[in-house]
């Protein structure tokens, strides 16, 4: 059983010394989790040839990837909390391992969508959430440093695995490198075994309280089923849907991320189409993986400044606007058939700084909403809806390509609808703020109203309690112990003047 949480034992986070170490197992954890998806796209072209699958089957095993990663996010916080990060990474890494050794077996695509997307999908889940949970045990003050390390394992691994899969793919083929890539994810057991559990030195105040926890194992039992239904409760609180300023925000990232995975997963194969070779096609991934990593902490550098932290909404909706721009102006390089590296590397760099900037705001944008009391609950009730419209985008902008014959509707699609999201939330934002400041004036009426109520409640119970028979009881004993203390007083004088 994992130790109890750092709080709990009364210590401070130790900010440094075996935590650096943790923060390298977390970002081979999550490098791996937010890469795996986008750099299978590089195979998909071998497998759709060798299986006879269609744009829009092939594009479901990224889909269903993600989708279950996403919607693991509840089931795996629960189980950090009761077995602790170190075991949850190690077997997450044996899930993607596995997963990945088993698919280079098979022969059709359900097959396919068992193996990678739900298995290995299930197993990216619990890397992901329990790699963020450990750093939050070993860091506070140097926390926001600690998290942006981890973090930054999404970009590096993906400039990595992007050419080092290309390099498979022409060396093994599509089922050899699968077998090298679950020997490869397996390292995330190693990362696993970094995050050793925070153990505070035994004294009487903390040991008391383990001892009587062992002594009763029915109470601590009734007490972790109390807590993991507290917790389901909070992922899914339908309370926040009456909150208008987070309605708006969720249906803008809705068409976020319905666009946001299907010009990543069709890129090398859009290049290749366009007749870029293959290694070329697989160093775009690269390209887009190198910028968004200096994107990210750009970007909350901007966000944090004076200026932009109030506007922090209006940012995120520039984001979205810019992002979708940018793929809808991708398929431009038809008309520049000669520099059609050079128009897709470019749009390689514009789509990796929008990239960035959307994934460095949309969870600060959602705090901004909600606070941070209500953060938890509202991020994993967002990444729960977040898994359907992650399920069926690249599907649906395959089966564009399928229908047309051409990579270029997926773009206007997914440039369409994005740009179009960003828009609503520019727009319904000026909208939310004018209600707010509308609204706020009888919210401050309400509540002054509130206050003088109460103050005049608490002085009648004051007034009633002057007139309680306890409170006269009360005031008679001082008063009869200042009239005995008036009489006692002549009583020393009077035996200092009788003589001896």
């Amino acid at each position: 059983m994992s130790p109890a949480p750092a709080d709990e034992l009364g210590r401070k986070p130790l900010d440094g010394g075996w935590g650096w170490m943790v923060v390298v197992g977390a970002h081979i954890s999550i490098g791996f989790a937010y890469s795996t998806p986008k750099v299978l796209s590089i195979f998909y072209k071998e497998i759709q040839e060798n299986l006879g699958a269609s744009s829009s089957e092939i594009a479901w095993i990224s889909s269903i990837m993600l989708a279950a990663m996403y919607a693991g996010g509840p089931v795996s916080s629960m189980l950090v909390t009761r077995f602790g990060s170190r075991p949850i990474v190690m077997a997450g890494g044996l899930m993607c391992g596995v997963s990945m050794v088993t698919a280079s077996f098979g022969n059709s695509m359900v097959y396919l969508y068992l193996c990678i997307g739900i298995i290995g999908g299930c197993g990216l889940s619990l890397n992901l959430n329990a790699s963020l949970t450990i750093i939050s045990k070993y860091f506070l003050v140097k926390r926001p440093l600690a998290n942006g390390l981890a973090m930054a394992g999404s970009p590096v691994f993906l400039c990595l695995l992007a050419p080092l899969n290309q390099y498979l793919l022409y060396t093994y083929g599509w089922r050899g490198s699968f077998l090298i890539l679950g020997g490869l994810m397996l390292n995330c057991c190693v990362a696993g075994a970094l995050m050793r559990p925070v153990i505070a030195s035994c004294k009487t105040s903390n040991c008391a309280p383990q001892k009587k926890v062992e002594d009763k194992p029915n109470e601590s039992n009734t007490k972790l089923k109390e807590s993991c239904m507290k917790s389901a409760k909070s992922f899914l609180d339908l309370t926040f849907f009456k909150d208008r300023g987070f309605v708006i925000y969720l249906i803008g990232s809705i068409m976020f991320i319905f666009g946001a995975y299907a010009p990543i997963v069709f890129l090398s194969a859009y290049a290749i189409d366009q007749g870029v070779d293959e290694f070329s096609a697989a160093y775009l991934l690269t390209i887009m993986g190198f910028v968004d990593m200096f994107v990210r902490p750009a970007t909350g550098l901007i966000a944090s400044s004076k200026r932009v932290r109030p506007r922090i909404q209006y940012f995120f909706s520039f984001a979205l606007v810019f992002t979708g721009t940018v793929h809808l102006l991708c398929p431009m390089i038809t008309v520049f058939k000669s520099y059609s590296y050079t128009f897709l590397a470019t749009y390689a760099v514009f789509f990796g700084v929008g990239f960035g900037m959307v994934f460095a705001l949309i969870f600060e944008c959602l705090m901004d909403l909600m606070g941070n009391e209500r953060f938890p609950s509202a991020v994993g009730l967002v990444t729960i809806i977040e898994c359907f419209p992650m399920l069926l985008g690249p599907p649906a902008a395959g089966l564009l390509v399928d229908i047309f014959g051409d990579y270029k509707y997926l773009f206007f699609m997914c440039g369409t609808v994005i740009l179009t999201g960003g828009l609503f939330l520019f727009i319904m934002n000026i909208y939310n703020y004018h209600m707010l400041e509308k609204e706020k004036p009888g919210k401050d009426g309400e509540q002054n109203q509130l206050n003088v109520e109460s103050q005049e409640h608490v002085s009648a119970l004051e007034v009633e309690m002057k007139h309680t028979p306890e409170a006269e009881m009360e005031r008679s004993e001082p008063e009869a112990k200042e009239a005995n203390g008036v009489q006692r007083e002549p009583q020393p004088e009077k035996s200092a003047e009788t003589p001896h």
